[in-house]
């Protein structure tokens, strides 16, 4: 077995970054923090590669099974002998996989941002942010402690907040970054609390070790944890659904998907690097890393695929009315990470049955190259036209032929065209939905639909629709914008054709899947259709879309602005929260808690002035304080004590 333990170089070389950059990067790196950046992304990359390679091709595999390494660890803080805090290093089939996910399109968007962000007064500080958001996604999925895990979690929460308020002059900016850090607190609170759950009931923190108790049937772990119960509930349902809360914050699920559409207002690469690789897959990675324990209990299951299944299409009928194209591509990217969400929920632990897991991680892989590659995309539509919106778009095929390329293969591949990627990755998701659950199934072919229509409508809205406005001097970016395009065209195209059931199971045993042309002729003709449709309405300029949304009237409008989900929270919050709750609570702080406070002190100080003059300094008080007693006693005891 090699020896593992060079893989902290990976997330410590862009932690090298974000200090060296965030300490001297504007006064004295200016220049060149971009390209150190880059550098640093690219060690990390080769570095995933070569382990990927060693991992899965040389000695991962032991008896037909990959194994679980411990590559790293060191203990942090020990709260009992059996449980602690350890920084540790992990090497499994999902994180491996991770590592080149992250670290590749990281690298990617670190080089379209040479050009993209090219001029910007803080380029060397959106480096050292890009670099410390690397960083703490690195750390999660190598983190082999469960309280790892929270505080990597946490630092992705602050790097989120960092690169979406980037350009804090806005106050949308603000607001949006404010909104995601918010959002994203509450639910990583539920996180914590079932981490302490499981944690208690465990007694460890350690994740192999965890998995081990709270799978074992027999074990007292589990026999507590399972017989405990809350309002009619397991407490292992209460832990899981807990943390499971903790991941669909993360990955904005409903109903705290809130802050996703507004996150748009960070430098769109950022934007690249948290849909594809990072921030909002974080929760379908939780899931899939504490799997083993979910799989033990089906309310929980049931759970994660509804709220996953909904997601998905809720996410994709609003994606339908947007013509913002960041917030397209950010419902896109909800809508799919639900499709990741309700495999996991549907799968298995073992052989067959867990297809579901495996498709999870497979679209999870595929879906990184693709959906980057359509943000970097936008990047470089919005780079040209300087505006988010479609109406200031149209006909640039002509001015952006390698952009008009690499959108269209995008497009292609996320909504299931054969031999693109997407296609093998969703495949795999419908057919576990179809051997599962028939309504899941439904579901998701219409929202497989869905995808393919509201991804050519964005597609012919800019590059077709109609002749470009004027002329473009400056054309599609810079080289170093359109290499990332044309290598992940590349495996947006190319990437399903890996065959990755073999690497990364349930089980960590290989599995053989094939493609069933019978089975696939209804998804595909479906999304041609949709495809067809989004062509008819959008190709050439004319009223259609518009007299369809007046027919569909209040149907359309509820789902242009979101389905009010946003006015509702303000409305619980502004209305009944903060003054039902926020102000009594307020109330009670200021005149009981810090009235009771003020009282002591005030008692205190009374009490003070009063005694103060017993300790005047004067020689003569306290002869006469002395004398007074001694007197004082005489008389006590000679008269008065009988």
């Amino acid at each position: 077995m090699s020896n593992y333990s060079y893989l902290y170089w990976i997330p410590l070389l862009p932690l090298a970054t974000f200090l060296v950059l965030g300490m001297f990067g504007r006064k004295y790196l200016s220049p060149i923090s971009g390209m150190l950046g880059t550098l640093s992304l690219a060690g990390s990359t080769l570095i995933s590669l070569f382990a990927a390679n060693q991992y899965f091709f040389v000695d991962g595999k032991m008896n037909g099974v990959y194994q679980k390494i411990t590559a790293f660890r060191f203990t942090w803080l020990t709260f009992s002998p059996n449980v602690s805090i350890d920084m540790s290093v992990i090497v499994d089939p999902i994180s491996v996989m991770m590592l080149v996910v992250v670290t590749f399109v990281s690298l990617m968007v670190h080089v379209f941002s040479l050009g993209y962000m090219k001029g910007e007064k803080r380029f060397a500080t959106y480096y050292a942010f890009l670099s410390l958001f690397t960083f703490s996604m690195l750390g999660l999925v190598l983190a082999g402690n469960i309280f790892q895990i929270y505080i990597f979690w946490e630092l992705v929460g602050v790097s989120s907040f960092l690169l979406i308020g980037f350009y804090f002059e806005k106050p949308s900016a603000v607001a949006a970054s404010k909104k995601a850090f918010i959002v994203t607190r509450f639910a990583d609170l539920g996180f914590l609390i079932g981490i302490l759950i499981l944690a208690f009931y465990g007694k460890t923190l350690d994740i192999g070790v965890l998995v081990e108790r709270l799978t074992s049937v027999q074990s007292p772990e589990y026999l507590g944890i399972a017989g405990a119960g809350f309002l009619g509930i397991s407490v292992l349902s209460w832990g899981l659904s807990l943390v499971f809360i903790g991941g669909a914050g993360k990955s904005a699920m409903f109903p705290l998907h809130i802050w996703l559409p507004d996150a748009m207002e960070g430098p769109t690469p950022v934007s690249a690097l948290i849909h594809a690789a990072t921030m909002v897959v974080a929760g379908v990675y939780l899931v899939a890393r504490l799997f083993p324990i979910f799989s033990m209990d089906v309310s929980v299951m049931h759970l994660i695929t509804y709220v996953g299944v909904f997601s998905a299409l809720f996410a994709a009928i609003i994606a339908c009315t947007q013509t913002d194209i960041k917030r397209v591509l950010a419902y896109s990217t909800m809508s799919q990470i639900g499709y990741m969400m309700f495999a996991l929920g549907i799968s298995h632990q073992t052989g067959e049955s867990g297809l579901g897991y495996m498709a999870s991680m497979f679209h999870l892989f595929t879906h990184a190259f693709f959906k980057s590659l359509l943000f970097l995309g936008a990047g470089a539509v919005i780079h040209l036209v300087h505006s988010n919106d479609m109406k200031d778009m149209g006909g640039l095929r002509k001015w952006m032929p390698i952009t008009h390329m690499a959108f269209l293969v995008g497009c292609l591949a996320i909504s299931g065209i054969p031999p693109f990627a997407g296609f093998f990755s969703k495949e795999e998701i419908l057919t576990a939905a179809f051997h599962n659950s028939p309504f899941v199934y439904g579901i998701a072919l219409f929202t497989a639909g869905l995808t393919a229509f509201y991804m050519f409508r964005l597609y012919f809205s800019i590059f077709w629709k109609k002749e470009a406005s004027h002329a473009y001097t400056h054309g599609e970016g810079t080289l170093t914008m359109k290499i990332p395009l044309v290598i992940l065209t590349i495996l947006a195209a190319g990437a399903g054709l890996l065959p990755f059931s073999r690497w990364v199971t349930a089980d960590g045993i290989s599995m053989e899947t094939h493609t069933d042309l019978l089975f696939s002729a209804i998804p595909v003709s479906f999304t041609a259709l949709a495809i067809l449709l989004a062509m008819y309405w959008y190709k050439n300029e004319n009223d259609k879309p518009a007299r369809f949304a007046s027919m569909a009237g209040g149907w359309y409008r509820a789902a242009h602005r979101k389905f009010y989900v946003d006015e509702i929270y303000l409305f619980v919050t502004g209305k009944i929260l903060f003054p039902l709750v926020g102000r009594p609570i307020a109330w009670f702080d200021k005149n009981i808690v810090d009235g009771c406070m003020n009282l002591l002190a005030t008692l205190t100080a009374r009490f003070s002035s009063l005694i103060k003059r017993w300790q005047s300094g004067s020689v003569q008080n306290y002869a006469l304080y002395f004398f007074g007693g001694i007197a004082a006693l005489a008389v006590l005891f000679i008269y008065l004590w009988k």
